[in-house]
């Protein structure tokens, strides 16, 4: 019984906007278990959801390989699995179904399952893994693999006991990370990602975790797996991995998915000189905090190990609504790190919130009017959306009916009471984009007199497209002023 078939529950075909972008990451989090456990002695295999259409694709494996376990991992390093989509809840639960018609012990790691175990237990599944799950699913097999019929000694598990739910005690995250092997990259075809990213992108992205949680408390922020404790694997480690993952798949782009990239002081330091002493040449995107980024000439390092791209979350305009969020950061940050990240040829982009409870008209024309000015690279742009585990779910928790979660990641439904109606908040997001691309051809419209050197067929054409958003954007605003009014 040491034959352990792992997948996770996101089917990017069911994610339309996604399937649409094109743009796949490996399950990371899904294939770190498994490397985990076959260091410890077991046979391990992957049923890779990503670019499946079906849940019963599964059956042909499970009759393959016959696994003992059908262990279901989430991927906790990707925002979209965070998102708990109904979706991919549906096909985790036909997977379950499937796993146990055919002998497995069914185990079941992800931000749902954590948050929602009674659910994914009555759904059939033998045992839930509450929180980070590698130690917990080793301790929880090896048990199993003894004939033990008492769980109740191993942290961060959910069971049931005599028709009852269990939950033991809490474990505590890791906190070497060095100590953990490289992620499973064998057991995973790379080629769809690849060619799925050339044809979409025009380049092959990867992605890698430096560090574990996140140590601040913006309360809609959920944090079921990792939680908030920061841990960091060194910038040696890390730049080990990139030197195989060059080596083995010639990437020419890495997502750095952290939280929180480079908290540490001097890691990014570390970082940067390690990257210009291997001669690695790639480019990254990651996730910063504004603050943080205006310490410790922290951009100019990042630029200097080949950053393109640093996603932000500004969120809002409203200083009112950042203190209301427990952000801990400024609009004026947000400006100061937007200009040095310019300066430095790194490309800044907007994380924005709307929605939040207490926003008005007069904080969302803030939010636009800093999108507009500061003219980021790129914008993803969201309604609040209540997580179980959060200061902002438990305010909001009451208002909540049937629906609690979104079906995929573009549905952008209000799940709460808030200043105005569900439809004004999908207009506003089809408006801010196209105000947005109407100030950026503006921009370029500008540059074409004062900079002629520097024109290309990128700019030229990003001014022309003010022919089509300056009467979008107008259009846009109507809708938008008549569904305000309603």
């Amino acid at each position: 019984m040491n034959n352990i078939l792992f997948s996770h529950s996101y089917f990017m075909r069911y994610d339309p906007k996604q399937w649409s972008i094109g743009q796949p990451y490996a399950p990371l989090g899904t294939l770190y278990a498994a490397s985990f456990m076959r260091q410890n002695g077991y046979q391990v295999s992957l049923f890779d959801t990503m670019f499946s259409e079906y849940p019963e694709e599964v059956i042909p494996v499970f009759e393959k390989i016959k696994p003992d376990f059908f262990v279901i991992y989430d991927d906790g390093f990707n925002y979209l699995t965070k998102m708990c989509l109904t979706n991919m809840r549906n096909a985790a639960f036909k997977m379950i179904r499937l796993a146990k018609a055919n002998g497995c012990t069914v185990i079941v790691s992800s931000s749902d399952a954590t948050d929602r175990f009674e659910m994914y237990l009555n759904a059939g599944a033998d045992f839930i893994l509450l929180g980070e799950a590698e130690m917990t699913l080793l301790k929880l097999i090896d048990a199993v693999q003894k004939k033990e019929i008492d769980f109740f000694h191993i942290e961060g598990l959910a069971f049931l006991r005599n028709e009852t739910v269990v939950k033991t005690t809490k474990r505590s995250v890791m906190k070497d990370l060095d100590e953990l092997p490289f992620p499973a990259w064998d057991i995973v075809d790379m080629e769809p990602y690849r060619q799925s990213w050339m044809k979409h992108a025009g380049y092959f992205s990867m992605n890698v975790a430096t560090t574990r949680g996140c140590p601040f408390k913006c309360n809609w922020c959920a944090k079921p797996i990792y939680g908030n404790r920061y841990n960091m694997r060194s910038p040696q480690n890390v730049v080990n991995e990139l030197i195989m993952l060059k080596a083995k798949f010639h990437f020419d782009h890495i997502w750095f998915c952290d939280d929180i990239f480079g908290l540490r002081p001097g890691w990014i330091k570390e970082f940067a000189g390690l990257i210009e002493k291997e001669k690695l040449s790639f480019k990254f995107k990651m996730q910063g905090r504004v603050d943080l980024l205006l310490k410790e000439d922290n951009i100019k390092d990042l630029s200097r190990a080949g950053c393109d791209n640093i996603w932000m979350g500004a969120e809002s305009g409203s200083q009112k609504i950042l203190d209301a969020m427990d952000k801990g950061t400024t609009v004026q940050q947000i400006v100061e790190a937007t200009r040095l990240l310019k300066k430095n040829k790194i490309k800044p982009s907007f994380f924005i919130q709307f929605g939040y409870p207490g926003e008005t008209y007069d904080d969302i024309k803030k939010t636009i009017a800093m999108i507009n000015k500061l003219l980021p690279y790129e914008i993803g742009i969201s309604v609040s959306y209540p997580l179980p585990g959060t200061i902002f779910y438990e305010k909001v928790k009451s208002e909540l009916k049937e629906k609690t979660n979104w079906t995929d990641s573009n549905e952008m439904a209000l799940l709460f009471h808030n200043n105005y109606q569900p439809a004004f908040y999908k207009q506003l997001h089809s408006y801010v984009h196209k105000s947005y691309r109407k100030h950026l051809s503006f921009e370029n419209l500008k540059q074409l007199f004062t900079d002629p050197v520097q024109i290309n067929f990128t700019k030229l054409r990003k001014a022309l497209s003010g022919f089509y958003y300056v009467p979008a954007t107008f259009l846009e605003k109507i809708k938008l002023n008549q569904l305000e009014k309603v």
